[in-house]
């Protein structure tokens, strides 16, 4: 009885820690896409697209570019890091993706992972690139041979300008980028960030950008932060970058506040605060008190003057012809200022074109001279490695020469070692024969006395 009881309990106290779990982890709180929801909606406008679902249009200038406008790279522990002026930049340049629309131009969609920039990268003889990856486009297929992007999406610069804070100044004219980018091949820095198992790209080699600027760079170390921003000081670039986790949750998922449809979206030309142009034929205030006082003249004649009606009437239908007649000299005047303005901003573009082709014709010669330098020392080298090579040829002539008399001071010594054995042989033979004289001289004496 006693261990059924136990049994019983140990039962309970089971289902109580299971009945308790699911409630301990959905008290856990999880950052979704509502924290760009909230973050964004003040810098721009959420739109439901058919094929991405919520999108963000920013409210900023016409001209803007990802990865472009406002910014600069900066290497860091984790690679190349794009470091946005905006405020609102430590998100869409670290997380989702960036595609153009030809009306609404530039729009972002939110993503999951975090990287230091969401751009592909190439390099060419003088040049690096780089362009924003497209929704949907993974790290493989953004990085393959296959993966192309209009040209008007790259941004280039010169190697020896790259890593530059104030980059923006150094940006190559786009027309040159399709030059640039068909004479390119990919950079596959491919990393992986094994904390989130995130692959990215952490773009040029360090150390080549370093060879190629002439410059040491020490790397930034990326710290986190507790609240959405970003900040740049001291070696250390403290960015907000939480785990944005799938919604999983039965119900209603994140949602932007305010989202507003694609048709009462205004193009971006409209949007970013350019002014209107005002409707003409529209009658002035001065205008409007005689019309009122003529309809009120009509109103007061009596019936039985024809006349006077179809004089005042004439006059009124005859005050648009003459207000269209008093407007236009100051439309005129207006469309006059507004081509002086555009004259005047053509006139500054052209400037500003003469100085950066000024400053890209001084950074050629430049470049031609260091070119000049280069291949003189290398004319330089060439003459002494001719030289060495002359030196060392000569050195191995010397050496055969000795060689061969070495050789034949060797043969010559094994003729005269040869004549001395022949020398020492003789000799040898001459004694043997003298000592068989002296050997035989007794013999021959002895025979003598005999013969006596």
């Amino acid at each position: 009885m006693k261990a059924t009881a136990k049994i019983f309990i140990l039962f309970l106290a089971v289902n109580s820690v299971i009945l308790m779990a699911p409630q301990k982890a959905a008290a856990q709180v999880s950052i979704n896409f509502q924290i760009f929801y909230d973050d964004l909606s003040p810098y721009g406008d959420w739109i439901d697209t058919p094929e991405y679902g919520y999108a963000w249009v920013p409210n900023i200038s016409a001209s803007f570019i990802p990865y472009r406008t406002n910014g600069y790279w900066v290497f860091t522990n984790v690679g190349w890091t794009w470091v946005s002026n905006y405020s609102w930049g430590w998100a869409p340049f670290h997380y989702g993706r960036w595609y153009y629309d030809p009306y609404y131009e530039w729009i972002w969609v939110p993503g999951y992972e975090w990287g230091p920039g969401w751009v592909t990268w190439r390099r060419s003889a003088g040049y690096y690139g780089w362009a924003p990856i497209g929704p949907g486009i993974s790290i493989t297929i953004a990085y393959g041979s296959g993966y192309r992007l209009p040209y008007n999406y790259w941004t280039c610069v010169r190697d020896s300008d790259f890593g530059r804070s104030n980059i923006y100044n150094y940006y190559v004219p786009s027309s040159n980028n399709v030059t640039i980018i068909n004479n390119s091949t990919v950079i596959n820095n491919i990393q992986r960030d094994y904390s989130t198992q995130v692959r990215y790209n952490a773009g040029p080699n360090r150390t080549e950008v370093q060879s190629r600027t002439g410059t040491t760079i020490s790397p930034v170390t990326v710290r986190e932060r507790n609240r959405p921003g970003q900040n740049l000081s001291n070696k250390e670039l403290q960015i907000y970058r939480p785990r944005v986790e799938k919604n999983r949750t039965a119900g209603r998922g994140p949602a932007p506040s305010k989202v507003r449809a694609m048709k009462d979206l205004k193009p971006a030309v409209q949007r970013n605060g350019r002014t209107q142009p005002q409707r003409e034929n529209q009658p002035s205030r001065q205008q409007q008190p005689q019309q009122q006082r003529d309809n009120r003249q009509l109103q007061r004649q009596p019936d039985d003057q024809p006349a006077r009606q179809q004089q005042i009437q004439r006059k009124r239908n005859d005050q648009p012809v003459q207000r269209q007649r008093d407007d236009q000299p100051d439309r005129q005047q207006q469309r006059m200022q507004q081509e002086a303005k555009e004259q005047q901003a053509r006139q500054q573009r052209m400037q500003q074109e003469g100085r950066e082709q000024q400053v890209r014709q001084q950074r050629m010669q430049q470049e031609a001279k260091e070119q000049q330098t280069r291949q003189q020392r290398m004319q330089q080298e060439a003459n002494e490695q001719q030289a060495r090579q002359q030196r060392m040829q000569q050195e191995a002539k010397e050496q055969q020469v000795r060689q061969q008399r070495m050789q034949q001071e060797a043969k010559e010594q094994q003729t005269r070692q040869q004549q001395m054995q022949q020398q020492a042989r003789q000799q040898q033979a001459r004694q043997q024969q003298m000592q068989q004289q002296r050997n035989d001289q007794p013999k021959q004496q002895q025979k003598q006395k005999h013969n006596e």
